[in-house]
């Protein structure tokens, strides 16, 4: 068995080793989830964790780790009677992000249930994490549909599994701990929310805090159970305080006065529901009990807002996590007074924290003092011949859907139609492999017609596996919507290119919510570039949409082409991810000869490769030449101008980007 990295070891990240620590106390606070840069020691603190937490009392032979002072009376290998057990270490279940769900709920064996009428059922990972963690290492990669069923365990405390009116119920209490890269993608506002604490985690700029975890990283590698013995004391010490803490939890007094302050400051956020004040609850009486107190403190308070807090204000994935300090120890002196509840709102909590810093206000954050034809420290951008410093984008709007044509078979979302796990049943079939989604109807037809062949001669069915089948359903999936941006002279005035942004952010607002990767192709001068590659970060593709300049020639057959190649590669990567082009343009070509020509021609490559494409007009005036109808009709797919995008048009109904090649 590999030896952890202790969690005592683990350089800096105070309020990360905070939060994990005060789930181990108080495990009703609600996990953590872990919000940073690649290399940052988020899956190594969580490991170290479960090396600390105390043994568990168990059932022995209980696959579902009742506790036998108090068993689960509803265990599926229950009943058991109340008694002495056995102990064992506590667990760390990782769940891979490619698991199924039979995988994390566990299974029944249909062919059983039908024939013989029992419940032959294989626990799945919530029944190995019971009384342990469960840990899901980038979590927003996981399926929308094992988010759910994952956050509705760890909210109810049981796991169910029904399968055609056959159900299985286990108790299923666990810490819940989740780390994501936002590079690669934001979680739903609703399942954020379902986190109790939150954690933003960053490599350290302090060269000897660099220097001293990269030695105890080194020292680890070279003999992880020497460097692990150096620190069994301080291993052991936090151990104790865990169950010291866990101990006093009950006796802890949470006052009206802090309770005011929890409820004030909720307010004053406008976070959204209850579920923050329970949190802020929680977490405050955690932090009083892993201090040694019974008594809840403003400092409490203020320590468990920045941990409840930045991720329950989100409003869209544009806006940046964080808190304003600030305004909360406003909020807290505010409502301060009460004499059961320390006064001053301004210390520190416990183990080192500070919560998170307030983040710099980016574009997309807040005003930063600069016009848009400045860049950092107000000061003007560089700029080349002809070419234009970048335009602050409009205001997003609700956009109308656009879908790619036939079914697919992608990842799970809600954009285009496709065969999926999950969605309404519209066919049977023979099942490759496991079956997952019984068929009912489907299996008994199938099985009827040899009742006798087979002896049958009670009420029972006689099934076999050649009888079983498995369910065919449809519902949605995410598509990667590819955007290919005119940015030159020909889209540069400021109002004009204002809107063009705003259009385009739109567009990835909606990218987001169906669960769509993104991509950014944009053109001007003599070339095409990438300005981003295909990722499910859409605040990504709005910074680098946001910073984008505009100026020189039109090069649209680079941009086509270069779209085109970026398609042809992602296509090796993920070949059941289907693409929409999203071109945005007013459709002139200048530079080069014969350039319109050139973009008609590359346009055709992706009309006979039959990929969807959308190409949103920009062209305004009172005088429009209706290129872009034409550059829709070379790359097979239809034109929307920017008035006719919006969902709240008079402008005509919502558009199929294949409505141009049906009515062909």
């Amino acid at each position: 068995m590999t030896t952890p990295f202790p969690f005592t070891a683990v350089v800096g990240q105070d309020d990360l080793r905070l939060a994990l620590l005060l789930n181990a106390v108080s495990p009703a606070v609600g996990g953590v989830l872990v919000r940073g840069e690649k290399g940052t020691a988020k899956s190594t603190a969580v490991r170290a964790l479960s090396a600390l937490l105390p043994e568990v009392a168990v059932v022995p032979g209980c696959r579902f780790s009742c506790d036998p002072a108090s068993p689960d009376p509803a265990c599926p290998d229950g009943p058991h009677e109340a008694g002495a057990g056995t102990s064992r270490p506590s667990r760390m279940v990782e769940l891979p992000v490619g698991a199924s769900e039979d995988r994390l709920v566990g299974a029944l064996d249909i062919e059983r249930a039908l024939a013989e009428g029992v419940k032959a059922f294989e626990p799945g990972l919530l029944a190995d994490a019971h009384r342990g963690i469960l840990y899901v290492d980038e979590v927003n990669l996981l399926h929308d549909h094992l988010v759910d069923l994952l956050l509705d365990a760890a909210a109810m405390g049981a796991s169910y599994v029904e399968r055609e009116g056959v159900s299985v119920r286990h108790a299923a209490r666990f810490l819940l701990v989740g780390t994501m890269n936002p590079e690669e993608g934001e979680l739903r506002p609703q399942l954020l929310d379902r986190f109790g604490l939150t954690v933003e985690v960053a490599a350290s700029r302090e060269p000897d805090q660099r220097v001293e975890v990269v030695r105890r990283r080194l020292a680890y590698d070279d003999d992880p159970a020497g460097f692990a013995a150096r620190w069994a004391d301080e291993e052991a010490a936090v151990r104790q305080r865990i169950v010291a803490a866990r101990e006093l939890l009950p006796q802890v007094r949470l006052g009206d006065g802090a309770l005011r302050q929890i409820a004030a400051t909720c307010a004053a956020f406008e976070v959204d529901g209850m579920r923050a004040d329970i949190v802020m609850a929680r977490t405050a009486t955690a932090l009083a009990a892993w201090a040694g107190r019974t008594d809840v403190l403003a400092e409490d308070v203020r320590q468990a807002a920045l941990l409840a807090l930045p991720h329950r204000r989100r409003r869209n994935p544009f806006d940046a996590p964080g808190l304003d300090e600030d305004k909360l120890d406003q909020t807290l002196e505010e409502f301060s007074g009460s004499e059961d509840d320390d006064p001053d709102p301004d210390g520190g909590g416990p183990g080192g924290g500070g919560g998170q810093p307030a983040p710099d206000q980016g574009p997309q954050g807040g005003d930063t003092g600069a016009r848009p034809e400045e860049g950092e420290g107000g000061q003007p951008q560089p700029s080349g011949a002809g070419e234009q410093s970048a335009v602050r984008a409009a205001e997003p709007f609700r956009t109308k859907v656009l879908s790619v044509p036939g079914i697919g078979e992608g990842a799970a979302g809600r954009r285009s139609r496709a065969r999926t796990e999950h969605g309404r049943t519209t066919g049977a079939r023979r099942p490759r492999g496991a079956l997952t989604k019984l068929h009912l109807a489907a299996t008994v037809q199938a099985a009827a017609p040899h009742q006798r062949a087979r002896g049958r001669s009670g009420p029972g069915l006689v099934v076999r596996r050649d009888d079983l089948r498995q369910a065919t359903r449809e519902g949605r999936e995410g598509n990667l919507v590819l955007f290919v941006v005119d940015a030159s002279g020909s889209m540069a005035a400021r109002q004009r290119m204002s809107a063009v942004k705003g259009a385009v952010l739109s567009l990835l607002l909606d990218a987001y919510q169906r669960r769509d990767k993104v991509g950014l192709v944009t053109f001007r001068g003599a070339a095409a570039e990438v300005a981003l590659p295909p990722t499910s970060s859409v605040d990504a593709a709005a910074a680098r949409l946001e910073s984008l300049p505009t100026g020189g020639r039109t090069p649209l057959a680079a941009g086509l082409l270069r779209a085109h190649e970026v398609l042809r590669v992602e296509r090796l990567r993920d070949p059941a991810r289907r693409p929409l082009v999203v071109v945005v343009t007013d459709g002139r070509a200048t530079g080069g000869p014969e350039p319109v020509a050139l973009a008609g021609r590359a346009a055709r490559l992706f009309a006979a490769e039959g990929v969807a494409s959308v190409v949103v007009d920009c062209e305004s005036g009172p005088v429009r030449l209706g290129l872009a109808g034409q550059l829709a009709g070379e790359l097979g797919g239809t034109a929307v101008t920017l008035d006719e995008l919006r969902a709240d048009s008079i402008a005509g109904l919502v558009r199929d980007v294949t409505s141009t090649r049906r009515a062909a």
